[in-house]
């Protein structure tokens, strides 16, 4: 009725159409609709780079052919239940029932092959006859424990004969599941296609995902252990011990990837961890770094051992660990039931049961605990030399600083060997066999795939007396002075009870810092540890020192030099780091003095010159200034990083960094601002966080008032954010959600004032790897590739900024999501390669941009301060986690002002 009386009033002018989108908004009439913007999506590429000298580079794709773009992958859902309709909830034992159905109902089926994911999913190359299938079949002699039902093995309700216990086993050792088998969904292979012409779908990435899953169930096949997309053979080749117990297993990674050249497969070689196979005792003394069985500490090692498998001897039957005895073997006792009586039978003790009955020789379980492999209620127990740890179990608990250092050294390969390694592994792994690969069309080339790549130049550095171009992504200081040096005053010397000629070492640095031009003044004091002190807690020994200088100092020092006693691991730096900064607003510089030579001690000064606001060198461009994009315009580079507490600790809160730039037009002085958030959360969530209608307590307020008073009262206009560690996956949120909360951070402080972002990704743990043709040496520092092995639509591209000394370079791949400033593809790539000569800890390129680097260090330094916390606190936030609510998560000291805006963490 009302669009009549419209159309009356406009007197019969042109016909309808127009009115409705006319007529809508006045329905609606509240503004929120405006606000829901479409959600941003990853840019497609600009173009291609240009600059930079040519070179032909190899690289670890295989080219993918598929000819079978008419057919259809069909995706059906699996359930699993033993016979009485439980469901199966324990993995690992999928796989081998879905096999014995490929083998009992081969007509039923069609014939087909399927590649299961090994849990509820199963993929067919066209329909299985029909939507809905169920089939029973038999299981014998299922080793995982869960299966066992009621069979209690060893030590418990078995006569001594050994015939009459293998025919009271077998009953409990085959078991009957029920499969379900339903019809879920249809993915066409067409989707490849698509995907390869940089239409992504949907149905590209679960294509992709069934040809992936396909060479897991190849590798399963193979009996290897599977992680992720990564395949590791049981072949002790592959094994190199980097001690306590843990070794790493060599195997490889290949997933199916498309590329601006069509689909092909990554291969690259990886590496887990596992626990070393063999008896249990002895991985208990490697992982204990004890001298004999029995100096073990059996808490530690029943927490150590919980959930692995072991295999008995003499039957070799596979178990998994539930816990230990409370006694030793001799004084651990179970009931013997005696065969024919009903209900009761003998205490015995089990050593008794082994040595006696089974007339098994013990020679040194008798005083060790039982391994139990039983249920709560009904243990079962075995001698602890009977049990060998069986092969390829991970290790999933961080390694230790050696553990790590020793996996490096033993597991690097320089470039030609691990094209060879690689060559190898495509011949091993025999993929022209897989039946599914086949039936989909897809053969896969042999050769490494050719791409050209560019060496773009160094950028011109800029020091006190002259500018100069690095050589193979390296300079020195020899006979330099650095661009902007400090003054070292008011300073003193702290010895935590390191052994070193300090004396000698205070020269030294003076020496070496006029030099440089630094002026160094002599310390007020050198404070050494009270050696009452030595053993002490690492707070109480922090605490000491400081009542010790505070006592002797006229005021409060502007710098610290502090010695510890051991290089890495110093469970005094944490608290120490924090007392200074976020107390007394201290700088502080820790060394660990053992090979003390000139190149150490200019080391130690280019650190300390960045943290008391120096700057050892920069660009000649940003001091021209004259970068494309950043130099004519206020500027502020950010770079983002969260970093997550080891694997196994699920509770330690997630630390997220915010680096950002200041003294615009300089892109070498930044300053960080670091925060807690809840455990394994990757989206940072206080760039914005608002208190009340005038208060933010957000990151980028601070950085973007940093930047404000720094650079002379201007806002940035451009803002360029560098994020680390976001898998492809979650691009649209860090696109969505943190830009958002940076545009509103921005309109918090400014209503009218709209910045222009750009957005980058930089990522490290991804597989693709280059090679030079005939030269044994990594690619030369600046290699540029933004071709063929690139993303077919996105604008990506890698970037080898440093000189790889040893094994093999890891390219750092960029993801440029968003651009509003509008870079030339060439500017873009040259902005991020300067951005890896700007590290003033060091004088050689970096492998990833600076603020990066940055934002990792700040996170991983504060990190420290939140281990040490005293526990009290820390206990009472973790204490008070009833189910209903998450944990609460400590939040971290603030700054101290004077050092809020310093690169501590240089």
């Amino acid at each position: 009725m009302a669009e009549e009386d419209k159309n009356g009033a406009a007197e019969g002018l042109p016909p309808p159409p127009p009115v409705p989108p006319d007529f809508t908004p006045v329905k609606s009439e509240p503004e929120p609709v405006k606000k829901k913007a479409a959600p941003r999506l990853p840019m497609a590429r600009r173009g291609l780079g240009n600059k930079g000298q040519k070179i032909q580079i190899l690289t670890n794709h295989f080219k993918v052919n598929v000819t079978n773009v008419d057919g259809h992958f069909f995706h059906y859902s699996v359930a699993l239940f033993y016979e009485d309709g439980r469901p199966v909830d324990g993995k690992g034992v999928g796989r081998k029932v879905l096999d014995r159905v490929h083998e009992t109902y081969d007509t039923e089926l069609a014939g087909k092959d399927f590649a299961y994911d090994g849990e509820k999913s199963l993929f067919t190359i066209g329909a299985l006859p029909r939507n809905k299938m169920e089939f029973t079949v038999v299981l014998e002699d299922v080793t995982s424990n869960r299966n066992n039902g009621n069979s209690s093995p060893a030590a418990a309700d078995e006569g001594p004969n050994e015939s009459d216990r293998k025919r009271l086993r077998r009953p409990y050792q085959s078991k009957s599941f029920k499969v379900e088998i339903s019809f879920a969904a249809k993915i066409p292979m067409q989707a490849i296609a698509n995907a390869l012409r940089g239409q992504e779908s949907e149905n590209s990435q679960e294509a992709l995902r069934v040809l992936d899953i396909i060479l897991r169930q190849h590798a399963a096949k193979q009996g290897c252990l599977l992680v992720r997309q990564s395949f590791f053979h049981n072949d002790p080749k592959n094994f190199v011990d980097v001690g306590g117990g843990v070794l790493g297993c060599r195997g490889f990674h290949s997933s199916f990837r498309t590329t601006q050249s069509g689909l092909s497969l990554n291969i690259d070689v990886s590496t887990t961890m596992i626990i070393q196979p063999g008896p249990v005792v002895d991985f208990l003394i490697a992982n204990q770094n004890a001298k004999d069985p029995f100096t073990l500490d059996w808490a530690k090692a029943k927490r150590m051992l919980k959930n692995l498998r072991v295999k008995t001897s003499p039957t070799n039957q596979e178990y998994k660990i539930t816990g230990l005895s409370e006694r030793s073997c001799r004084e651990q006792t179970f009931t013997l039931k005696q065969k024919g009586k009903d209900g009761e039978g003998d205490e015995i003790t089990v050593y008794d049961y082994f040595v006696n009955h089974r007339n098994i020789d013990l020679r040194y379980s008798a005083d060790l605990p039982c391994i139990n492999v039983g249920k709560p209620k009904r243990p079962t127990y075995f001698p602890i030399e009977l049990c060998n740890l069986v092969s390829l179990q991970r290790y999933t608990k961080s390694l230790s600083t050696f553990q790590r250092s020793s996996l490096v050294e033993k597991s690097r390969q320089k470039p030609q060997e691990r094209m060879q390694v690689l060559s190898n592994a495509l011949k091993i792994n025999k993929y022209d066999a897989e039946p599914l690969l086949r039936a989909c069309g897809i053969s896969i080339s042999s050769n490494f795939t050719q791409v050209e790549g560019r060496v773009l130049p160094p950028p011109k550095l800029k020091t006190g007396g002259d500018d100069f171009v690095p050589r193979n992504g390296r300079w020195n200081f020899n006979n330099k002075r650095l661009v902007d040096p400090t003054k070292i005053e008011r300073w003193a010397v702290v010895n935590f009870s390191a052994r070193c000629n300090i004396q000698g070492l205070i020269s030294d640095l003076i020496k070496c810092g006029k030099m440089k031009g630094i002026m160094v003044e002599d310390p007020f004091d050198v404070f050494e540890e009270s050696p009452q002190f030595r053993r002490a807690p690492p707070l109480v020994r922090v605490e000491k020192m400081f009542e010790e200088v505070q006592s002797k100092l006229p005021g409060a020092p502007k710098f610290l030099l502090c010695l510890l006693p051991e290089r890495k691991n110093c469970d005094i730096y944490g608290p120490w780091k924090r007392k200074n900064l976020a107390e007394f607003g201290i700088v502080t510089q820790c060394i660990a003095p053992t090979r003390v030579n000139d190149q150490y001690i200019t080391n130690v000064l280019l650190k300390i010159n960045a943290k008391l606001g120096g700057l050892n060198s920069m660009l000649t461009v940003e001091h021209a200034p004259a970068i494309p994009m950043v130099s004519k315009v206020p500027t502020i580079i950010l770079g983002m990083d969260v970093s997550h507490g080891s694997p196994g600790q699920s509770d330690v809160p997630s630390i997220a960094a915010v680096v950002s730039s200041r003294q615009w037009p300089s892109i070498s002085r930044y300053r960080a601002s670091v925060r807690t958030q809840s455990p394994k959360v990757e989206m940072i969530d206080n760039l914005f966080k608002r208190a009340s209608d005038t208060e933010d307590e957000g990151i980028m307020r601070e950085a973007l008032l940093d930047f404000y008073v720094s650079s002379g009262k201007r806002k940035p206009e451009h803002i360029i954010i560098f994020r680390d560690g976001v898998s492809e996956s979650q691009f649209n949120q860090v696109l969505n959600i943190e830009l958002d909360q940076i545009i509103e951070a921005c309109k918090f402080l400014d209503e009218k004032w709209s910045p222009k972002f750009t957005v980058i990704i930089a990522q490290k743990n991804h597989h693709t790897k280059f090679f030079q043709p005939g030269d044994p040496n990594n690619v030369p520092p600046g290699t540029i590739i933004d071709n063929k092995v690139c993303h077919p639509r996105n604008y990506d591209f890698y970037l080898c900024a440093h000189a790889g000394m040893i094994g093999t370079t890891r390219p750092t791949h960029y993801h440029v999501l968003y651009d509003e400033i509008g870079f030339s593809p060439d500017d873009l790539q040259e902005l991020v390669h300067n951005l890896s000569y700007v590290y003033q800890r060091s004088t050689t390129a970096i492998s990833v941009v600076a603020p990066i680097c940055y934002a990792h260090l700040a996170a991983t330094q504060m990190g420290q301060w939140m281990k040490f916390e005293d526990t009290s606190e820390t206990s009472s936030s973790r204490g008070g986690v009833t189910n209903a609510g998450p944990v609460t998560v400590p939040q971290l000291p603030k700054l101290e002002e004077k050092v809020s805006s310093s690169m501590f963490f240089c």
